[in-house]
C-alpha cells in the first residue's frame, strides 16, 4: 500500500532538511543522500515507503521541494536546511522586487531587525506576491513585505536562487523592506 503523499512529503523534507539522523541517514556536503539508503533507513525507522514513492514525491510535488541527481540515484531538499549544506547554487542577479510572507505577529521584529534565517541557513523569498501570501499564511494571520532586492545587490549583498525558484540571501535589512498593505500589494 502507497503512503499518504502528504506524510511522506513531510517526512523527506524534515530528514532531507533538518534531521538525517533521525533515522541514521548520511547526507554528503552538498546535502544528497542515496536514494536506496533513504527508503531502506527511512522502513526500518517505521515509516513504509519505496523508490517509487520517493521518485512520485518528487515528480508531484507542486512546491518542487526536492531535487535529484542527474543519475537519479540521489535526493536532496531544494532549499530550507537547518543543516549545514552547500547546495553549490552560483550568485545571480535577482529581479527587481521579491516578497515574504509572514505572520502578522512577526511584523514588529522584522521591522526592527529586518529578516534573518532563524532555524534556516538562508532567508526564502518569493517572486510573486501570491507564493509568498500563501507562505505567510502557513503561520497565521499574513503580513505581506515587498524586498528592494535589486538595492539590495547594488550594495554587494548576494542573492541565489533554488532549484524550485526560491530565492535565498542571508540577511534582509530592514531598510530595504517595505510593509505591503493589508490585502495586498
Amino acid at each position: 500500500m502507497a503512503p499518504d503523499p502528504i506524510h511522506l512529503s513531510k517526512f523527506l523534507s524534515f530528514v532531507l532538511r533538518h534531521k538525517p539522523d533521525a533515522i541514521g541517514l548520511s547526507l554528503d556536503p552538498q546535502g544528497w543522500a542515496l536514494i536506496e539508503e533513504l527508503v531502506t533507513k527511512g522502513n526500518a525507522s517505521g515509516t513504509a515507503f519505496s523508490r517509487d514513492d520517493v521518485l512520485a514525491a518528487v515528480a508531484t510535488s507542486d512546491k518542487k521541494r526536492f531535487s535529484l541527481s542527474e543519475d537519479g540515484m540521489r535526493i536532496r531538499a531544494a532549499q530550507g536546511h537547518s543543516v549545514t549544506v552547500d547546495l553549490g547554487l552560483s550568485a545571480r542577479q535577482p529581479p527587481a522586487v521579491l516578497y515574504h510572507g509572514t505572520a502578522t505577529r512577526f511584523v514588529d521584529a522584522i521591522l526592527a531587525q529586518g529578516l534573518t534565517p532563524q532555524a534556516r541557513q538562508q532567508v526564502h523569498l518569493s517572486a510573486n506576491e501570491a507564493t509568498a501570501l500563501k507562505v505567510g499564511q502557513r503561520h497565521g494571520k499574513p503580513a505581506l513585505f515587498r524586498v528592494d532586492a535589486l538595492g539590495m545587490h547594488t550594495q554587494g549583498l548576494t542573492f541565489h536562487q533554488a532549484d524550485n525558484g526560491v530565492w535565498l540571501t542571508d540577511h534582509v535589512p530592514p531598510h530595504f523592506l517595505t510593509l505591503a498593505p493589508p490585502g495586498g500589494a
